[in-house]
């Protein structure tokens, strides 16, 4: 299991990232978690991470494709990457500047500041991207499924 290299912090998405690191190094052994007040989110982001990894990387490539390679982007920046974009895509009750909060927040423990400042810019212009997206398509379900047509 991925280790935090700095003082504890309580936050869920800790947990998020060390199990997809763990899956990403041993995949045929199964992910087990343990008991805590946010065992559901966790489980939730870690499984719909791994389920949907190939619609997130569509999602990354169509918005980032000029600011990112991801075959040559470090495995855990990655991993924070393709989290905070399922929670994007996935979680709307959850803010955006939350999501967004929270991951730069939790890579302090596993990145580089300048891998931070990089997270954070591609983050934030993906994420003005997918919500944009999101509320046009949500928008267009209402005018094309209301009973007055």
């Amino acid at each position: 299991m991925l280790t935090i290299n700095k003082k504890s912090n309580k936050s869920p998405r800790i947990r998020v990232i060390q199990k997809l690191y763990g899956s990403l190094i041993n995949p045929d052994e199964a992910i087990e978690y343990s008991k805590s007040q946010y065992k559901k989110f966790i489980k939730d982001v870690v499984e719909g991470t791994i389920e949907r990894n190939e619609l997130i990387e569509e999602t990354i490539l169509k918005y980032l494709s000029d600011d990112i390679n991801l075959k040559r982007t470090d495995k855990l920046l990655k991993i924070i990457l393709f989290a905070s974009v399922y929670e994007l895509l996935f979680k709307h009750n959850n803010p955006v500047k939350v999501i967004i909060n929270e991951y730069i927040k939790t890579s302090e423990f596993f990145l580089e500041k300048s891998q931070i400042k990089y997270l954070n810019a591609i983050l934030d212009k993906i994420s003005k991207k997918i919500r944009n997206e999101n509320n046009w398509k949500k928008n267009y379900r209402k005018i094309f499924t209301s009973t007055n047509i």
